[in-house]
């Protein structure tokens, strides 16, 4: 019974004690994304961390990094550690393309 009140409570919609505050460098980030695209950032991604990563995330466009393509650091480190255990080398252009990163991975589980 007091669970049930509880919840109620911190679910009320002006109750926002839990928001984290939006990072100046997410603020930067997602206005030079509306100065680029012209839009314009709604007021509760100003005040909610969270719903500005959302909205930067729907905004910055994919691909735009020439690094986006290459496999995480992760990924690296696992399939040296299956080379290392397996005995087999890994293909050079494995070290430039994520998805075959992960077809090699895959194959030498």
């Amino acid at each position: 019974m007091v669970n049930t009140a509880r919840d109620a409570w911190f679910n009320e919609p002006g109750n926002d004690y839990h928001l984290l505050p939006v990072t100046d460098r997410q603020m930067q980030f997602a206005t030079a994304i509306a100065t680029r695209s012209a839009l314009e950032i709604p007021p509760e991604a100003r005040r909610d961390r969270r719903r500005m990563s959302e909205w930067i995330s729907a905004h910055k466009g994919h691909g735009a990094s020439p690094f986006d393509a290459y496999p995480s650091g992760k990924q690296v480190s696992y399939a040296e550690r299956l080379s290392r255990l397996k005995r087999r080398p890994i293909p050079h252009e494995c070290f430039r393309n994520k998805k075959r990163m992960s077809e090699w991975i895959d194959r030498n589980r």
